[in-house]
């Protein structure tokens, strides 16, 4: 039976502690930890092991996590439930956690054929729920720029619900350079003073460009855009959650696209 690790002070509790909080860390080192069944399975069916499975010691009986266990290659560390609970991220979590490598993303978007450009989203939410929106619609690109919140944050993670593991994910200091790679549309959503989303033709490559609800694309960004494009809004409100946004722009393409194959 494995040795269960009991002591917070434990220097790998202390590494995983830091993962979970700081995203310097994060990028210098290139990890990041994970934390859920969602997460930890998606993780493993997409990518493969993880550098490290932790699994609390109540939680060793529960059936899925047991079933998460055996498709690794070495037995996970179990810890105490007083050692989980000092690096977990949530108020009540279920006892498994992973911690990952992260991929070595290069935002190279020649190949491209659908990717998205972020720029100032703050949000951990709201960047997390474009990415998840983004991965369901079959985006292959997902291309964070300045002002951004950690895209592998524990709250960015949780938000995208294993989406990053069906895209490139990528972040970036410079997004002029990045999108002047991309050989189809590219798309800015805007508020107001563009077409309307549905009259712009979709079917193709497209790059989206979505920025803060506060402050909206740079206009130096903005300006490399083929198409403004608005969402038409009958009622009062004056815009709308830029997730909520992103995620009608990606239905819209993926309806324009099934029309198209059906032609």
């Amino acid at each position: 039976m494995a040795q269960t690790l009991r002591s917070r002070d434990n220097p790998r509790v202390r590494a995983w502690k830091k993962l979970q909080r700081d995203a310097h860390d994060r990028r210098s080192r290139r990890r990041a930890l994970l934390e859920g069944v969602h997460l930890v399975a998606t993780y493993i069916e997409r990518v493969g092991a993880p550098r490290e499975l932790i699994v609390s010691d109540a939680a060793r009986a529960n059936a899925e996590i047991a079933a998460l266990a055996a498709r690794t290659a070495r037995p996970p560390l179990v810890v105490s439930e007083a050692v989980f609970a000092a690096f977990a991220g949530t108020e009540h979590p279920v006892g498994v956690a992973a911690e990952i490598d992260l991929p070595e993303a290069i935002a190279d978007l020649s190949r491209s054929t659908h990717c998205v450009l972020i720029e100032g989203v703050q949000d951990s939410g709201n960047l997390g729920a474009i990415m998840r929106s983004a991965a369901a619609f079959g985006v292959d690109s997902v291309v964070v720029g300045p002002g951004c919140a950690d895209a592998w944050s524990p709250k960015v993670l949780r938000a995208a619900m294993g989406g990053h593991f069906f895209m490139c994910v990528a972040e970036v200091k410079d997004l002029m350079q990045v999108i002047s790679g991309f050989a189809g549309l590219k798309v800015c959503a805007v508020p107001r003073g563009g077409s309307r989303l549905g009259s712009i033709g979709l079917a193709g490559p497209v790059a989206w460009i979505f920025g803060s609800e506060g402050a909206g694309v740079s206009a130096q960004l903005r300006a490399q855009a083929d198409a403004l494009a608005c969402i038409p809004m009958p009622g009062g409100t004056e815009s709308l959650n830029v997730a909520a946004a992103a995620a009608i722009c990606f239905y819209e393409r993926a309806r324009q696209c099934d029309v198209s194959a059906a032609a």
